[in-house]
């Protein structure tokens, strides 16, 4: 127990001995407030070290604890908070099944507890200040000092002081002087500041009230001293009532009396002075904060371990209960204590006067151990790690209890390492939420490892980045073990062993493109680091020293089944080369470089079984065919089809070849197009013979006929499959590799002659021809499309787009009268393509000019126009492509004024605020109505809910911004603020504010009252809760001509600004000469900044 300091009364000789004192006398012992947070350090009192090592307590330490908590809810004081569990009974339930208590053992602990004897009630009481007190010297001000004690045994019914309110000295003459107390004298103010506190000591908290009587210290002065001072008539008029008064007598200026029973354990108010009479009522306010405390608890636990200790083993307890529960309820804890362990946990630390530091310190050595036993989210970390670095002073801790800290962030960083380290296993994907716990256990660690005391207390250790960084290697080698393992064939063989080696690639691939799509980013916005690279390079180097010595042990020659293996082993390693080297920043060698050697060997296994597999097919097909046109518009027959199949399928096998030596892959390109002619020729020898087959003994010759022209159509469509081969096999890439190894002569008399003989040239040459064309016209109208923004202002643009719609008149008619319709539908299809393209460089060249983008909007209006052709050209479905409808929205937004596009910005607003029903963020209740006979708009502001806490302390202290936009069209009118309210997330403002204003701007689309709910904040800027548009088209006597009656309360969720990105910012932006949309920019970039410093995250 602490010591009883003495009595800080006037008259400090007639203080009784301490230990002539009755037990219950009531004392009060006055406390010189430092500018620190902490009233105490109760671990500076810490007489052996807490030692968290284990949330399971002996029999002996659990009936301690069990016994404390007990005492606590035995002699509970003040009124419940809000959401607190009132019953004792509830409270005494609960902790029977936290600490797994029998009943009769509980029903004799409570019995034990009952019998001990009383704690010393006391009530910490803190004088902060008072504000708009009386001045009751000449000078119009006062010298103000509290008097202030405790008065017992009187009752006051229904929380009212009765008579006594009118005394003119309760505590002076009321209470006993050596139990009054009294703060400094502050000289000549109406605000003093005292922030002083005391502990005031009481016996009976339902007949016992708190007295505090304010006065203005009058010393002896001249009457030339106070002429001296005169200022006005009023000092006058004060000079001559003193004169009437004794000398030295000071004024009174005001009380405040309050029942300790109507008292919460905890108050932090400003109570109004109460007047001794009735001729000044209003004597200003006083800030007092109030706490009610234990002193000389009779528990074992309170006599033998400092406060600090048994509330952390109590809320170990308590949490790992918690925990339990979930988990017998298959549900996970998400890190927020029942209302019993809120009370409770509540209770102990107010009895015991815990500072919020050490509360905060005791939840995260708690949290912080019982997260590397028990399962729960990391984020209920953050919190204590956020109020420990608030309030951290390293001298207020003792060598014993830095070094607890100490262990428990080395402790819990080595836990999140290991997790770390096993992520792969310990966050699975198929888990939904592993990413978000992985990411909040990232938090957490770097939160931590940014702490002063970590700073401070950790020296020695390495960079979070650098410790991860070494936990994400080492794992990923002992990840790649166990999958080599798993994959371990039971048959030992070389086939098996392939079979085995290119299922553990195929997983090594797996792993790297989860960890590119999902855990990248997470470690990377984290820590920057970048997982994919780390894990890519030491898991290509495993990979390729178990792939190498395969191929070396393989052999040759290469069998047909080996070959096959070999082969889908080389394209899942060039995936992952592939994978590597464009996600690398590399300036030095890869274990997988010229891993293409090791397959060489096996290249001529691969292009004879290409070739065998398509033969069969061509073959298989010819056999099946009927020679009938698949329908009306297809004149080719079913092996035409199934040959264009045969074909693709080796064009894809040479890309996924791609071979990166360039001689090598000439040659395998060369025998690619080499089978593709002779399975050509074998068709065509195929289909030939089946149709003498199926004409042979036909009467009809008809019939006999048709089969020939479906032949003839099948070698048509094979003339143009075998036409796409340089581009399927990628001929000019290819050429431009062996361009400095083969001469052109070479190349020309291998590929291309090759391809000649089977190739048609008609069709190349009218394919050639449309491209040609379209080439000229596209640089016809490129030229006429920028003179076009280059022309006069005064030209209007109707008449700036002539020239271009006359070029394209003479060109079109020409080329449809002399094109068939699948050419000419192929030439309009290009040189669409070609004049959005145009129109989107001009267009984003002339991003700022609005006369150039409507020019150019009405230019894409009548191109539409021509190409379509009253539907003799392009379809509408072929002109309105994801370009033209992109560049539509681009030129009609670049088109319009500053002034026009605020109003479509907040249009989009207001669509937003329509479509919000979440109030993740907040909501505001308003009532508007206009009364068009006065011009005014009357909006009345009633409350918010819900807020976003903004500040440290879990709270916000916010007000209303109201403004009507577009500001261009109510340029007169300034923005209203409401009062604002201090630590309070659900506030009621009730204020009105009258807008003069005519009815017609308002009636305009877009216009909208904003309101803007801010944090104020003393030091710094207001911080942004929320934003809320209310059209002012929908307010009552706007829409109709008889006058509103009573206006409709209106509810707005609260909405953040998109971050950015949003497409008319951006072109006001743009618009550097524009004043107006400069600032109309800025403030919208500056709500927009402030909504992502404070977005919620998921989940919360």
């Amino acid at each position: 127990m602490l010591p009883r300091p003495g009595n800080h009364s006037k008259k400090p000789g007639k203080r009784a001995p301490r230990v002539q004192r009755p037990p219950l006398l009531r004392q009060a012992i006055k406390i010189r407030r430092r500018k620190v947070q902490d009233l105490q350090d109760p671990l500076a009192q810490m007489t052996q070290e807490v030692n968290p090592a284990s949330y399971h307590f002996s029999p002996k330490e659990r009936d301690l604890l069990y016994e404390e908590v007990l005492y606590t809810v035995l002699y509970r004081l003040g009124q419940p908070e809000p959401n607190h569990v009132v019953e004792a009974s509830e409270l005494l339930q609960y902790l029977q099944e936290a600490f797994q208590v029998q009943p009769e053992e509980h029903k004799r602990m409570l019995q034990q507890a009952k019998e001990l004897e009383k704690p010393i009630f006391c009530l910490k009481a803190t004088i902060k200040q008072a504000k708009g007190i009386l001045g009751k010297d000449v000078s119009g001000l006062s010298d103000p000092y509290c008097l202030l004690g405790i008065e017992q045994g009187v009752s006051m019914p229904g929380g009212s002081p009765g008579s006594r309110r009118r005394q003119k000295a309760v505590v002076r003459y009321t209470i006993p002087e050596e139990q009054t107390h009294r703060t400094q004298v502050i000289s000549q103010t109406l605000n003093p500041v005292w922030d002083e506190t005391f502990i005031l000591e009481f016996e009976d908290i339902t007949n016992a009230s708190f007295h505090l009587d304010m006065w203005d210290m009058d010393t002896v002065e001249s009457v030339r001293q106070k002429l001296g001072e005169l200022t006005d008539l009023h000092g006058l008029r004060r000079i001559f009532k003193e004169a009437r008064k004794d000398k030295g007598q000071d004024d009174f200026l005001g009380n405040v009396v309050l029942r300790l029973q109507d008292l919460h354990c905890r108050e932090d108010q400003w109570y109004p002075l109460e007047p001794r009479t009735e001729t000044y009522p209003d004597r200003g306010w006083c800030h007092l904060q109030f706490q009610l405390i234990h002193k000389r608890r009779a528990t074992a636990a309170s006599r033998s371990q400092p406060s600090y200790t048994v509330h952390l083993h109590l809320l170990q307890q308590l949490v790992s209960h918690e925990v339990t529960q979930h988990k017998v309820g298959s549900t996970s804890w998400d890190g927020s204590l029942s209302p019993q362990a809120t009370t409770i946990l509540f209770l102990h630390a107010m009895q015991k006067d815990l500072s919020d530091f050490h509360q905060s310190l005791a939840q995260w050595l708690a949290y912080s151990h019982l997260y590397q036993k028990l399962e729960f989210p990391s984020s209920c970390l953050l919190h204590p790690i956020t109020s420990i670095e608030y309030q951290w002073i390293q001298g207020r801790l003792k060598t014993e209890q830095l070094e607890e800290l100490t262990l428990s962030f080395t402790s819990l960083l080595a836990y999140g390492l290991s997790l770390i380290r096993k992520f792969r296993s310990v966050f699975p994907l198929s888990v939904s939420d592993s990413p978000a716990r992985l990411q909040s256990l990232l938090r957490v660690l770097v939160q931590m490892c940014k702490m002063k005391a970590f700073g401070e207390l950790c020296q020695d250790t390495a960079p979070l980045p650098q410790l991860v960084t070494e936990a994400l290697q080492t794992g990923t080698v002992e990840w790649f073990h166990l999958k080599q393992q798993h994959h371990q064939p039971m048959v030992q063989g070389m086939l098996e062993a392939g079979k085995a080696l290119l299922s553990l690639v195929q997983d090594v691939l797996g792993d790297l493109h989860q960890c590119q799509r999902t855990w990248n980013k997470i470690f990377y916005n984290a820590l920057k680091i970048d997982l994919f690279s780390t894990a890519f390079l030491k898991l290509q180097w495993l990979v390729a020293k178990r792939v190498q010595d395969h191929t070396s042990a393989v052999g040759s020659p290469v069998s047909p089944e080996m070959g096959e293996n070999l082969f889908q082993l080389y394209i899942s390693l060039k995936e992952l080369y592939q994978l590597g080297s464009a996600s690398l920043d590399r300036d030095g060698v890869l274990a997988l470089d010229g891993f293409h050697h090791w397959f060489q060997p096996a290249i001529p296994s691969w292009l004879q079984k290409t070739y065998s597999v398509a033969l069969e097919r061509v073959q298989r097909a010819v056999q099946m065919d009927k020679l009938v046109p698949l329908g009306e518009l297809t004149k080719h027959s079913t092996s035409a089809v199934d040959l264009s199949t045969c074909f693709a399928q080796i064009s894809h096998t040479a890309r996924q070849l791609d071979w990166p030596d360039p001689e090598v892959a000439f040659m395998i390109t060369v025998k690619f197009v080499e089978d593709t002619c002779r399975l050509a020729l074998v068709y065509c020898s195929l289909i030939k013979a089946r149709a003498r087959t199926l004409s042979a003994g036909q009467k009809d010759q008809g019939q006999a006929a048709d089969m020939l022209c479906v032949v003839v159509n099948d070698m048509e469509q094979l003339r143009l499959v075998i036409g796409k081969l340089p581009s399927q096999l990628a001929w000019e890439a290819l050429e431009r590799r062996v361009g400095t190894v083969l001469d052109q002569g070479q190349l020309q008399n291998t590929l291309h002659t090759q391809l000649q003989s089977a190739l048609a040239g008609l069709g190349h040459e009218i394919r050639t021809g449309v491209q040609t064309l379209a080439e000229q016209l596209e640089v016809g109208i490129a030229k006429h499309i920028q003179k076009l923004v280059d022309v006069k202002e005064s030209v209007l643009p109707e008449d700036a787009i002539l020239p271009l719609m006359k070029f394209l008149e003479v060109k079109l008619c020409y080329m449809n009268t002399n094109l068939v319709q699948e050419n000419f539908s192929s030439l309009l299809t290009l040189l669409w393509t070609h004049t959005l393209t145009v129109l989107v460089e001009v267009t984003a060249s002339q991003r700022s000019s609005t006369l150039a983008s409507g020019r150019l909007k009405v230019a894409l209006e009548n191109l539409e126009i021509c190409f379509h052709a009253e539907g003799c050209g392009l379809p509408f479905e072929a002109l309105h492509t994801a370009t033209f409808q992109a560049l539509q929205r681009d030129l009609e937004l670049q088109a319009a004024s500053s002034q026009e596009l605020i109003r479509k910005y907040f249009c989009s607003r207001i669509q937003q605020q329509a479509e919000t029903t979440s109030e993740q963020l907040g909501a505001v209740t308003v009532k508007a109505s206009y009364h068009s006979s006065e011009q005014k708009l009357y909006v009345e502001l009633l409350s918010a809910s819900n807020l976003l806490p903004m500040d440290s302390n879990g709270s916000s202290d916010p007000f209303v911004q109201l403004t009507l936009e577009p500001r261009h069209e109510f340029p007169e009118l300034a923005p209203r603020e409401t009062q604002k309210h201090k630590k309070d997330l659900h506030p009621l403002f009730d204020e009105t504010f009258e807008f003069l204003v005519p009815a017609e701007p308002c009636q305009k689309d877009g216009a909208c009252l904003l309101l803007t709910v801010l944090d104020h904040d003393t030091l710094g800027a207001n911080d942004l809760e929320g934003e809320a548009f209310l059209p002012l088209c929908t307010v009552p006597g706007l829409s109709g001509c008889e006058e509103p009656s009573e206006a409709p309360q209106t509810r707005l969720p609260l909405t953040y600004p998109v971050p950015d990105g949003d497409p008319i910012l951006q072109l006001l932006e743009s618009r550097k000469g524009d004043r107006e949309a400069q600032a109309f920019v800025r403030l919208r970039r500056q709500r927009a900044k402030q909504a992502s410093q404070h977005a919620p995250r998921p989940g919360q």
